[in-house]
């Protein structure tokens, strides 16, 4: 790539002649503060912090946006001038002029972009005084809220369901003064085809977007001596809890999280991984059924129901092809309403079922139809990582402080395989291992099948067990699933079973993670290294690593289901799909 020559600030650099100045500024080591950039989501130079001088070919230095004016030969570059914080203090005050300011109520408050923006450039109120627009709350979704009195206009939620997810039901409406984000027509997110993935509130610098909180459900379920309030995490809650709480992305606290949600007074905390598991010995049953009965063929996993609702959205004549297993968080909760409900001698009617999730679409998923088995939901309250979060600050624990402590009896198994569900490829990965060991009746001796790693957005491998040649596909990110079905339609890619998550890289990087601000995300690859904390405990600290092999498993099915796609199994541990169109 060829190179220019510039200066930033008066020292000399060379950078690639493609660079944006902010692009050439961060190699150098330089910050420039940005509002509305996100790096491949949103680059379209609107909130005019990122004002630098810029100075070409003996011109008098100008104003230039640095996140999308490139950098030329020779060119001057200034980061820090008056007139550069000048400028930046004033498009403050404009952004402020239309923002709710209602600091100490909002939810992004000491997490916010914008009020950090205007701390550091010591903006307290604007001077652009006068029209406001009034908007009501959306808050008909049951895991999304828009408050566009917060809005500020920089479009990364957009980018987020446009440019990212391949989505788009929101966007710009209106002009001028008047111009909102929302989706057309100005209808309710709740009648779009929006798959509730909640990556437009990770997007979000401010506090316009966030996902409807549910933790005063389970505050009012404590206080009712008749319930039994139990909890299950997810596998990537482990990875990304610490974030709330000040630790560096890529932190195990599984330990810790656990010992909070005893002080919280859950009466049993239990490892999903334990569902993770028993959702890949149905599903690698009903695979290896659909290869030798002549099933629908490729079978698509069904563990992510943003990528469900998704599919029944965009490719309604492909839900056949979804498998018909419950995620592993309602597998939990139908498990808990009856196997343990009837061990216990507990009427299904008095428990109530919390999942810690990653994830908003789950908001979603607790309320599908085909999801209650005992006659009552299997899941009462889906509440994210940034929910639990705020629901042991408010409790007043001192997290950093706790010891380690580990998930209750008879829900404390889980494996390496089901760790892994919480990074795009670890569903296939765990698939594998079962299916390979069933098809050839003998132990791997690799179990790690590396070609489904990582974080690319479709990837593909082969892998012949025994007779049985298996082509798999693992896409994250509902624009790479549009691509991955697309092709599987016209023929040009020839697969039997596919992964797919909605949330790009995974759970790690759903949209209930805490979120991380741009200066972050713009330059920390953060699905990789909460991934890397699942990997590690499959490798390193969990003592099994595929899910036929988990104890815990082997029990249930011993003690009440049979066999894996047992008719019981079924009835339990099985729904079915809606075509929904758009």
């Amino acid at each position: 790539m060829s190179t220019v020559n510039v200066k930033i600030n008066g020292a000399s650099y060379v950078v690639d002649a493609g660079m944006t100045v902010l692009e050439a500024a961060r190699a150098a080591n330089i910050d420039i503060p940005t509002l509305c950039y996100l790096k491949d989501v949103n680059e379209i130079g609107a909130c005019r912090l990122c004002l630098v001088e810029a100075s070409e070919g003996g011109r008098p230095a100008r104003l230039v946006t640095a996140c999308v004016y490139p950098v030329s030969e020779g060119m001057e570059i200034f980061t820090n001038t008056k007139r550069v914080i000048n400028a930046r203090k004033m498009n403050l005050e404009l952004v402020l002029s239309t923002h709710d300011k209602k600091c100490l109520s909002c939810i992004r408050s000491t997490d916010c972009e914008l009020q950090k923006l205007c701390r550091d450039y010591g903006v307290e109120a604007s001077h652009f005084n006068g029209s406001m627009n009034e908007y009501s709350i959306d808050d008909v979704s049951p895991a999304i809220v828009r408050d566009n009195n917060k809005c500020i206009l920089c479009r990364r939620c957009v980018g987020a369901c446009k440019n990212v997810q391949g989505i788009g039901v929101i966007g710009a409406n209106n002009r001028g003064f008047d111009t909102e984000i929302g989706c057309a027509s100005g209808v309710k997110l709740a009648e779009t085809s929006c798959v509730n993935c909640g990556q437009c509130i990770v997007a979000c610098p401010v506090g316009a977007l966030h996902e409807k909180d549910d933790t005063d459900k389970i505050l009012d379920a404590m206080a009712d001596k008749s319930k039994h309030v139990l909890i299950c995490t997810a596998p990537s809650v482990r990875a990304t809890l610490g974030e709330c709480f000040g630790y560096e992305p890529g932190t195990d606290v599984q330990g810790k999280m656990v010992a909070a949600l005893h002080r919280l007074g859950f009466e049993g905390v239990y490892d999903m991984n334990l569902t993770a598991d028993l959702t890949i010995m149905e599903e690698a049953t009903e695979f290896l059924g659909r290869v030798k009965n002549g099933g629908v063929l490729p079978m698509i996993t069904s563990c992510s129901p943003g990528w469900v609702k998704y599919c029944e959205h965009y490719f309604p004549e492909m839900t056949e092809n979804l498998s018909t297993c419950k995620s592993p968080q309602q597998m939990f909760g139908a498990l808990v309403k009856t196997y343990y409900a009837e061990k216990m001698g507990w009427d299904p009617k008095d428990i109530f079922f919390v999942s810690a999730i990653p994830c908003t679409a789950k908001k979603f998923e607790v309320g599908r139809a085909g999801q209650s088995a005992a006659g009552v939901p299997d899941v009462d309250v889906a509440v994210t990582t940034r929910e639990l979060g705020r629901l042991i600050s408010k409790a007043g624990i001192d997290f950093k402080a706790l010891p380690d402590e580990t998930f209750d009896e008879p829900f404390a198994i889980g494996s390496g395989a089901g760790a892994i569900f919480g990074a795009t490829g670890g569903v296939m990965e765990a698939a594998l291992r079962t299916a390979a060991e069933v098809i050839e009746g003998k132990k791997l001796e690799k179990l790690d099948f590396e070609a489904v790693r990582g974080t690319e957005g479709i990837k593909f491998a082969s892998y012949k067990f025994g007779d049985v040649t298996v082509n798999v596909a693992v896409a994250s990110g509902t624009k790479n699933a549009k691509k991955l079905l697309e092709g599987v339609k016209s023929g040009e890619y020839d697969v039997q079973f596919i992964e797919v998550m909605a949330c790009p890289g995974g759970c790690v990087n759903g949209g209930g993670q805490p979120v991380q601000s741009a200066a972050v995300r713009n330059t920390v690859d953060l699905p990789a290294k909460r991934a890397a904390v699942l990997y590690n405990a499959d490798k390193n600290i969990l003592d099994i690593r595929k899910s036929h092999e988990n104890s815990a498993v082997k029990k249930l099915y011993d003690e009440y289901f049979g066999e894996p796609n047992s008719h019981k199994a079924h009835e339990i541990l099985h729904t079915h799909y809606e075509k929904r169109g758009l």
